[in-house]
C-alpha cells in the first residue's frame, strides 16, 4: 500500500461518501454533513480562530484514513481548557498559538476522531494518523497538537506515545436498568431524588408549559427561527459569542432530518423555549437551550426529562446532555470520563505540562470518587466509565 497524505482547506474537498465510509458508527458530530455545514454556513471562520486543515490519507485516489483537523488561533469552542498553557508560553515570550487541533468545533462530545474504517488495517492507520499529526505540527512550526474527546479506540492508540493524556468528567444517563417507561426510571432512584424530580416536572406543568419533541424534518421555518433565537438568547445572557448561524440550524434539519430533534415548549399557544438535540442509533446528545421567558422547572424538563423519556421510548441506551453541571447528578446522570491527548513541541514545556496533568488527574480521580458517593439511585446501575483514568 502506497499512501499519500493531503491536507484540505475545506471539507467540501473531500467526498462525503468516502469520509462517512470511514466512520465506525453513526455519531452525528463527525458526519460529513455536520462538519461541512459548519464551514458552509459561516460558523467556522478564521476571524474566530478556526482554519480548516482536514487530514486525508489516500491509497492512490481512495480515502483510507482521515481526521477533522483545524489550525487554531485561540482556544475558544474546544471545552478542553488550555488557557493556562498559553499564558505560560506568553510569560516566556513564546507563541502558543497557532496550534493544531483534531476535534469537532463547539461540541464537547466524545466520538471518533481518527477515522480509519473497520478493516484489518485500522490499528496501523490510527498509529499513522497520530504520527502525521505530530509531524505536521512540527513541520509547520506550531507549539502543539491536540485531540479532544477521544473515543475509546482512538484513546487506546495513544498509549506509549509522546502524547500526554488528560481526562475530565461529564454526566451521562444510561438505561442500565432497561426501564420500560419514565416511572420505572423514577422507581430506581432514592426517595428524595424521585420526589424532587416529580416536583420539578409538576411546577412546569402547573405554570401551563407543555413540551413536544419533533425531528428536524418536522419543524417549519418559523419554528427554526424560534429555535435559533432561543440559542442566541442563552449566549447573550452569558456574554458569549454565538458561533452557530440560523442557516446552519436549517442545514441540520435538511441534511440530518431524523438525527436532529427539537424539544418545543409552549405556553398559552406561544412557543417560549426550546432545546436542540442530536442522536445516533444508541445515544442522544443534548446541545442548545434557550427561552424567551422564565418558567420554573422548564429548563430541566426540556433539557433532561424529555430526553430521558425519549431515550426510553426509542430504545436508546445513553443520554449525554452536555458538558459540566453537578446538578445533573441529582437528576439521574452519573459521572463518565472524557479523554483528550496533547503533544507539546518544546520539551521544557512538555515536562512541566505533563507534571501538571498528573497532579490534575489525581485531583480529578478523587473528585470522581466523591461524586460516586452521591449517586441518586437506590442501587447504583452497573455502568462502566467511558474511559479509564490515565
Amino acid at each position: 500500500m502506497s499512501l499519500t497524505v493531503r491536507f484540505h482547506a475545506t471539507l467540501d474537498e473531500v467526498d462525503a461518501g468516502a469520509w462517512n465510509a470511514l466512520l465506525p458508527d453513526d455519531n452525528p458530530f463527525v458526519d460529513h454533513a455536520f462538519l461541512a455545514g459548519l464551514e458552509q454556513h459561516g460558523c467556522i471562520v478564521p476571524a474566530q480562530g478556526w482554519q480548516p486543515y482536514h487530514l486525508g490519507v489516500y491509497d492512490d485516489e481512495t480515502l483510507v484514513a482521515a481526521a477533522p483537523l483545524y489550525i487554531k488561533g485561540n482556544s475558544h469552542g474546544e471545552f478542553v481548557f488550555d488557557w493556562s498553557w498559553a499564558s505560560a508560553y506568553a510569560r516566556y515570550g513564546l507563541d502558543y498559538y497557532p496550534k493544531l487541533l483534531c476535534a469537532v468545533p463547539y461540541s464537547p462530545v466524545t466520538g471518533p476522531r481518527l477515522l480509519v474504517g473497520c478493516g484489518e488495517n485500522a490499528s496501523a492507520l490510527r498509529a499513522a494518523l497520530i504520527e502525521i499529526l505530530r509531524n505536521e505540527a512540527r513541520r509547520l512550526g506550531l507549539s502543539s497538537a491536540h485531540l479532544n474527546f477521544a473515543a475509546p479506540d482512538d484513546a487506546a492508540a495513544f498509549r506509549d506515545t509522546e502524547w500526554m493524556p488528560r481526562f475530565d468528567w461529564q454526566f451521562h444517563w444510561q438505561n442500565s436498568g432497561h426501564w420500560r417507561d419514565f416511572d420505572a426510571f423514577l422507581a430506581a432512584l432514592n426517595h428524595k431524588k424521585r420526589k424532587n424530580i416529580r416536583s420539578e416536572r409538576s411546577r412546569a406543568a402547573r405554570a401551563g408549559a407543555t413540551c413536544e419533541i419533533r425531528h428536524g424534518d418536522e419543524l417549519d421555518a418559523r419554528e427554526w427561527d424560534a429555535m435559533h433565537a432561543f440559542y442566541l438568547s442563552t449566549f447573550d445572557d452569558k456574554g458569549n459569542f454565538p458561533a452557530l448561524t440560523l442557516d446552519f440550524f436549517r442545514h441540520l434539519g435538511r441534511t440530518m432530518p431524523r438525527r436532529v430533534l427539537a424539544v418545543l415548549c409552549r405556553r398559552n399557544g406561544r412557543l417560549i423555549a426550546g432545546a436542540l438535540l442530536l442522536r445516533s442509533a444508541t445515544t442522544l446528545y443534548g446541545r442548545y437551550w434557550g427561552s424567551s421567558e422564565h418558567v420554573e422547572g422548564l429548563h430541566f424538563e426540556a433539557c433532561y426529562y424529555q430526553g430521558i423519556d425519549y431515550c426510553i421510548r426509542e430504545g436508546l441506551s445513553r443520554f449525554e446532555p452536555g458538558a459540566q453541571g453537578e446538578h445533573k447528578l441529582a437528576r439521574g446522570f452519573l459521572p463518565a470520563k472524557t479523554e483528550s491527548f496533547h503533544w507539546i513541541a518544546d520539551r521544557r514545556f512538555r515536562a512541566a505540562i505533563d507534571d501538571a496533568l498528573r497532579r490534575e488527574a489525581r485531583a480529578l480521580q478523587d473528585y470522581g470518587e466523591e461524586l460516586a458517593g452521591h449517586s441518586p439511585y437506590a442501587e447504583r446501575p452497573v455502568s462502566p466509565p467511558l474511559a479509564q483514568a490515565p
